[in-house]
């Protein structure tokens, strides 16, 4: 009778998690069983944000246990059925001390300080510790970087304020903080890049397809042979919960493997909205002069310099798989296509109407 309950709590917690990303229950069932050996009691520190569904979601598919911990500010009726444990990272840890966990996933640690508290009372009460970090902890973005690169750094380290300037910093802080409290063999720190997909909040992604769908002349940025790279949510959730299963260890950039540029995004695009788009390609240059840069007024596209170039191949090493990034986009568009009108009404990132229509014409102003 205990383990049919169980086993209903979390073909429930599944189901609560699939309405909330607008996909079908059949899509996060299908495919085959990646649990290794018994199942296993995971605590997740944050889990209902953007990626923490995807990877409670994964677990549990894999018949795993799952705790949450956050501060229940948001999405809290997200997963009604499992025990979640309120409290802050900020001196509020209490609710964890005297337990074990088989494995902690940490994908909310942006202040090394928290990362440290946390980890040195984790610690001893656990076998895994799986760190979601950034490909932004780098130091220099002007070349390809690899997992052993050089790391950003601050003058200040006690800063903990997280800001575009520090976040990256902040971030290799903290992977330094896990692994000054958790041993290297239990311990796994991934890098994402831009992670995109359904339940993707900052619309960063969302832009090309959801601007595409749209139809008309639409201002590309740079040239079709940029390079992006990205992350579907649901392949960093598989390889996170693979890091469990399979005690994988050491340090991993999340990124698609295959090479990918802006005109394959654009065509991916098209593909999955069937619009009529009539693309206008203008030169990084030209963009600068007004003021527009990639990564803010362009999401995900930065040119020709390295934050597109991140190499994959240790991931893949330790069976990292992505999808196809048509895949991403059309998925995205299922769910986006669940949301309010008020949400959808603009994205979050990516030009407004007026401001692209406004550099267009500059642009046609100079006879291009």
């Amino acid at each position: 009778m205990a383990s049919s309950r169980r086993e209903f709590i979390k073909a429930s917690a599944v189901g609560v998690a699939a309405a909330a990303t607008g996909l079908p229950l059949a899509s996060l069932a299908d495919g085959k069983e990646a649990r290794q050996g018994r199942p296993l009691n995971i605590l997740i520190l944050g889990g209902t944000g953007f990626i923490g569904p995807h990877m409670v979601r994964e677990a549990l598919r894999r018949g795993h246990s799952v705790t949450l911990f956050n501060r229940g500010r948001s999405n809290n009726t997200l997963f009604p059925d499992l025990e979640t444990i309120k409290g802050d990272r900020d001196n509020g840890l209490d609710g964890l001390k005297d337990r074990k966990w088989d494995a902690v996933i940490d994908n909310s640690g942006y202040v090394p300080r928290h990362v440290e508290d946390s980890a040195r009372l984790l610690a001893p009460n656990v076998s895994r510790y799986v760190f979601i970090s950034t490909v932004s902890v780098y130091a220099d973005f002007s070349t390809p970087n690899h997992e052993d690169s050089p790391l950003a750094t601050l003058v200040d380290e006690t800063v903990e304020e997280v800001t575009g300037e520090t976040y990256g910093a902040l971030k290799a802080l903290c992977e330094q903080r896990a692994a000054g409290e958790i041993d290297a063999d239990k311990l796994a720190v991934l890098r994402p890049t831009y992670i995109c997909g359904p339940g993707d909040h900052t619309d960063r992604f969302s832009y090309w397809p959801v601007r595409t769908r749209k139809g008309g002349e639409m201002l590309w940025p740079g040239s079709p042979d940029d390079n992006v790279q990205i992350i579907d949510v649901r392949d960093l959730a598989n390889f996170t919960v693979d890091c469990v299963d399979r005690e994988i260890r050491g340090t991993y950039n999340m990124v698609n493997a295959n090479a990918y540029s802006m005109g394959e995004l654009l065509e991916d695009c098209r593909a999955v909205t069937a619009a009529s788009v009539d693309p206008v390609w203008i030169d990084a240059d030209f963009l600068a002069s007004k003021g527009l840069a990639g990564g803010r007024d362009f999401p995900i596209w930065h040119g020709a310099d390295g934050f597109a170039k991140f190499s994959a191949d240790r991931a893949v090493r330790a069976g990292m798989h992505n999808r196809p990034e048509r895949e991403t986009a059309r998925d995205l568009l299922t769910w986006w296509d669940t949301l309010p009108a008020e949400r959808t009404a603009s994205t979050r990132a990516g030009l407004s109407p007026d401001k692209e229509a406004e550099v267009l014409a500059a642009w046609k102003a100079l006879g291009n």
